[in-house]
């Protein structure tokens, strides 16, 4: 036992694949590692905050789930049933890297679909380069992902980055409300730092200004108290940049306080109606976010097909999901993705997987807004780089103004 440990921590240490990673293809193929995917299957592990501060987006793991369940019962994906393995991280970078080793080595997965978190894939990402394991479409909007493709190949994002984002919201109030001055909550770590920077280039050459920035911490109780440091400074708009559990205290927060009124501008991956619902709908009219997928419950998706096979493939494979939930939609969307993706694989290889994420054309997914589709290439290793602004109105984000386009200066 104690040479085998010895030798599994020296390979871990050289960064050396046990057995050159499982199974060595050959033919056209040749050289190329086909761990984890055969003729009838093909595995893959996903790593989410299951339980901790940020649990609200175990929705995602359901959603991804409900997808690959969803195209095994219609024959798999070119006749491979899907085996999507999900462990939790609890939203901790050093369990995310354990994880990540476990589903690796011992469950020997096709590939990492979905980290969860700018720290967890962070974390995960070196892991993931020095054992040529793909991480793709990971569920988080840190321009890293992109910027650091010719670096590190082996990880992709999926959603607009927060720099985009931030783009689309400085575009905005640059149009509507010229001489802003902004008040900002962010979270402490690459997720938050991330948007706030790029909302802080993205005003420069404007008259819109930051007048304060409060911080706080994931292990925080709460951010009543930033709340209030914020509302002093009598901004005319409050950029809330945090997870669902502090978006939920903030809108709150900000619902509760007299004398001050600002516009509040929710980011994007805090804006499902589950974060809204507690606070009260009521409490949060008016509030401005930016997104790229279609909310199953607007009218006008009534009879839209993919809106109607999400939720009909909802209802059979994780019946206990809420289908409004844009952390429900986003695993769906991101799923289809993985499974075009591997559609598209010149080998069963992840090599293969890896180039494939990075030629993709103008990919269409049933649940992403007209005229948004998933785009890669030499030098874009940005899949989706468009939004739409919504306002919450009645019980409901309602989409206005046109798709923007963020390509031009995203941060690569």
């Amino acid at each position: 036992m104690r040479r085998v440990l010895l030798a599994l921590t020296l390979l871990l240490l050289t960064g050396c694949r046990p057995d050159g990673g499982g199974a060595v293809l050959t033919g056209e193929c040749a050289g190329q590692d086909g761990t984890g995917i055969g003729p009838g299957s093909v595995k893959v592990g996903g790593i989410y905050p299951l339980s901790g501060p940020a649990s609200a987006y175990a929705a995602v793991a359901q959603g991804a789930g409900a997808y690959f369940a969803h195209v095994n019962r219609h024959g798999g994906v070119d006749g491979r049933r899907v085996e999507f393995v999900v462990r939790d991280d609890a939203y901790e970078p050093a369990r995310a890297v354990e994880e990540a080793r476990r589903l690796v080595l011992h469950d020997r997965v096709f590939a990492l679909f979905q980290t969860l978190g700018t720290p967890s894939t962070a974390a995960v990402r070196e892991f993931a380069h020095r054992w040529r394991v793909p991480q793709v479409f990971v569920a988080t909007g840190a321009t890293a992902w992109g910027a650091e493709a010719a670096r590190r190949p082996w990880t992709i994002g999926f959603q607009p980055s927060y720099v985009a984002e931030a783009r689309v919201y400085a575009r905005y109030l640059a149009e509507e409300l010229p001489y802003a001055r902004v008040a900002v909550l962010y979270q402490n770590d690459d997720f938050g730092h991330d948007l706030l920077d790029g909302f802080r280039r993205a005003i420069a050459g404007t008259s819109v200004r930051i007048v304060a920035a409060r911080a706080y911490e994931v292990t925080d109780p709460g951010v009543q108290g930033q709340l209030a440091n914020l509302a002093a400074s009598k901004a005319d708009v409050l950029l809330n940049v945090s997870t669902p559990k502090f978006a939920a205290q903030a809108l709150a927060a900000d619902a509760a306080m007299t004398g001050w009124n600002p516009l509040h501008i929710l980011n994007g991956v805090a804006a499902s109606p589950a974060v809204l619902k507690p606070v009260g709908y009521d409490k949060v009219q008016g509030v401005i976010t930016a997104g790229f997928q279609k909310d199953p419950a607007a009218p006008e998706w009534a009879d839209d097909p993919a809106v109607r096979t999400y939720l009909t493939a909802l209802e059979r494979h994780a019946p206990g999901a809420d289908p409004g939930s844009q952390q429900v939609v986003f695993g769906w969307l991101a799923a289809e993705a993985f499974v075009k993706t591997l559609r598209r694989m010149r080998c069963p290889s992840r090599e293969a997987l890896r180039a494939a994420a990075h030629r993709l054309d103008d990919v269409r997914l049933g649940m992403l807004l007209p005229g948004i589709t998933l785009s890669t290439g030499p030098g874009d290793a940005f899949p989706i780089e468009a939004e739409q602004l919504a306002r919450f109105e009645g019980e409901r984000w309602v989409p206005f103004g046109r798709v923007i386009d963020t390509r031009d200066g995203t941060g690569r």
